[in-house]
């Protein structure tokens, strides 16, 4: 059993008739191409989700493609292109899945504005606003990053994935702020030599739900994948039901409070490590999670006192600063990103419901406005 669903019917396997308790019969051939699933939904059943149902049943596909194909009609019910991955089963469908190949992805060239903080012959450093994905992925093919350089008729870096031209390192989509992109395969070779070395500088603002005890402080805890929910990470300190976390790598975040405000803390946060959400994940096993940061269990709307702020609508965290060696010359230089406009318009709602000076966070944020 998988995810509380009962084991369907294999309708290849079925040598007789098979009869449930709402007496419906079919009999089908035994055989079925390679490309092909035909599911019997039992009476146990009825109120299953369709795209849980197929899910469960064809473990070789995850829920996203489950409804992808859903939506290019290829998982008819009794025949029927099935409309919604919603649809609840009542028992003893006849659910056939055509299993169709994804088309090739490729990143394509698009007409999209960039705001260039840093550029040489074999670097630029991109502003990247929340919202945009770095590169194309599985749903997700256009808008990123890449299609804006590609766009704007950047030469990048070949030597990684296809989909991935000059990426050296990422920023999660609702994380904003500063990016380092190779613009050739020798500065690519040179700036990933220096993230595994940790030779790179990142400094990122964050906000965070709660008051930080100390003025500073470290978080040393493994990050994996989480068992149980596996859009998220994880730290064994976090992990559901004591599952073990899958692979865990050590993870190093250094943190430093910049200013309380009323129940939150705003925080400068140095990254010795480049793992995925680290910085969320780190701040959520402290039960501090990031503003904004609902995946990771920060509230929808911050409360201050018995006012409730409108939902910030991303994350509270900002690549403020990044410095490098460049890969040619070895000269270091630090490329700032000043703090946007709609999380300083939400430290001034912050401010103004708590009954703070908006004075002293503008000072305590001195060098990133």
């Amino acid at each position: 059993m998988t995810g509380g669903v009962p084991p369907s019917c294999f309708i290849q396997d079925l040598r007789s008739l098979i009869t449930d308790r709402f007496h419906y019969n079919l009999s089908v051939s035994s055989t079925a191409p390679a490309n092909r699933r035909e599911l019997l939904a039992c009476a146990t059943d009825s109120g299953t989700r369709l795209d849980r149902f197929v899910a469960a049943h064809c473990p070789e596909l995850s829920r996203t493609r489950v409804q992808e194909l859903i939506d290019s009609g290829n998982v008819l019910i009794d025949g029927s292109a099935a409309k919604k991955g919603a649809a609840k089963l009542r028992g003893g469908e006849k659910i056939t899945v055509e299993v169709t190949e994804r088309p090739a992805i490729v990143a394509a060239a698009e007409a999209i504005p960039l705001d260039v903080l840093y550029e040489d012959d074999d670097v630029i450093a991109i502003n990247k606003a929340a919202g945009m994905t770095v590169h194309a992925g599985a749903g997700n093919i256009s808008g990123t990053l890449v299609n804006a350089l590609l766009g704007r008729g950047q030469s990048l870096s070949q030597s990684g994935d296809p989909l991935r031209p000059g990426i050296v390192h990422r920023l999660d989509k609702e994380t904003s702020g500063v990016i380092l992109v190779a613009k050739n395969d020798a500065a690519h070779a040179k700036l990933g030599e220096a993230f595994r070395q940790r030779a790179i500088k990142k400094t990122y603002i964050a906000l965070v739900q709660g008051v930080l005890g100390e003025k500073s402080g470290r978080i040393e805890l493994a990050i994996g994948r989480d068992p149980i929910h596996r859009t998220r990470m994880t730290t064994q300190r976090k992990s559901w039901h004591g599952e073990a976390i899958a692979n865990p790598r050590e993870a190093r975040t250094d943190w430093k409070a910049l200013a309380k405000i009323d129940s939150t803390t705003l925080v400068e946060v140095q990254l010795h490590t480049g793992r995925t959400h680290q910085i969320r994940v780190h701040f959520s096993a402290l039960k501090h999670p990031v503003v904004g940061d609902t995946l990771y269990g920060a509230a929808s709307e911050l409360r201050i006192g018995k006012l409730s702020l409108p939902p910030l609508g991303r994350n509270f965290l900002h690549a403020a600063k990044l410095g490098f060696a460049q890969p040619r010359s070895g000269a270091w230089i630090e490329v700032r990103a000043v703090l946007p406009g709609e999380l300083r318009d939400y430290l001034q709602k912050l401010c103004d419901a708590a009954g703070e000076p908006q004075s002293r966070i503008d000072a305590a944020l001195a060098g990133y406005l």
